[in-house]
């Protein structure tokens, strides 16, 4: 490979991968919240990933690249999420729920996962122009540590783990694991059109307000009790 070659090339691996997370994490929050989210400028590398209390919430993906998105909130961080996000949407604070147990808070928490990971999503689409899918997240409440293994092919599996901060400077903890892998642009190209944070946004709470408090159909629950049952739990 040419000296010119190597000079115009654009790597993107796996931290910028994991940088790209982060925003949507901070982004979406941000924006569903009405509050200000930040995250650590250290990462940790880490061995396996995990499910810890008090919430958990995990998201598989696959395509161009395959990998686990895990989000672990403590009670207080989940809390003032939920909160913040249920007052956003104009819900009086005498109809909320008080506890990070209850399955209010959980399909909350679970729905701002996957408005992240499909903010994740679209920018890989954008970004790298390729494409990934996930699959429903899966949150459930934990009194203690639960270890997952990627159901994924990872021929060299890396993983990381980042602290964040709410603006009450409560902790939840995002850790990715994925296959070690690099994107190298071949040449110039224009990306698509960003999607508007705050539409996305506005349509899920339209969705949420309606879906909220609404029983989970006997297939979700089935399907829930299956997954602990799994996890041996």
């Amino acid at each position: 490979m040419s000296e010119t070659r190597q000079e115009s090339e654009v790597v993107y691996g796996t931290e910028d991968i994991l940088t790209s997370l982060c925003n949507s994490v901070t982004r979406v929050l941000s924006v569903a919240t009405q509050s200000r989210l930040h995250y650590s400028g250290m990462v940790q590398r880490i061995t396996k990933t995990s499910l810890k209390p008090d919430i958990g919430c995990f998201v598989l993906f696959d395509g161009g690249f395959s990998g686990l998105v895990v989000l672990n909130f403590s009670a207080a961080a989940a809390m003032e999420i939920y909160e913040s996000y249920m007052l956003t949407m104009g819900m009086p604070k005498s109809a909320l729920s008080h506890s990070h147990t209850s399955d209010e808070v959980s399909n909350i928490m679970g729905e701002l996962m996957n408005q992240i990971v499909g903010d994740f999503t679209g920018k890989v689409r954008r970004e790298l122009q390729t494409n990934i899918t996930q699959n429903q997240p899966k949150m459930l409440v934990l009194n203690k540590q639960v270890v997952l293994s990627v159901d994924a092919q990872l021929d060299q599996p890396e993983v990381r783990r980042v602290t964040f901060y709410t603006a009450k400077s409560n902790i939840f903890y995002l850790e990715l694991a994925i296959d070690r892998t690099e994107f190298i642009r071949l040449g110039n190209f224009a990306a698509e059109e960003e999607v508007n944070p705050d539409e996305v946004i506005a349509q899920a709470q339209a969705q949420t307000q309606t879906s909220a408090t609404a029983t989970p159909p006997k297939a979700e629950q089935d399907d829930h009790e299956a997954l602990l049952k799994s996890l041996g739990m």
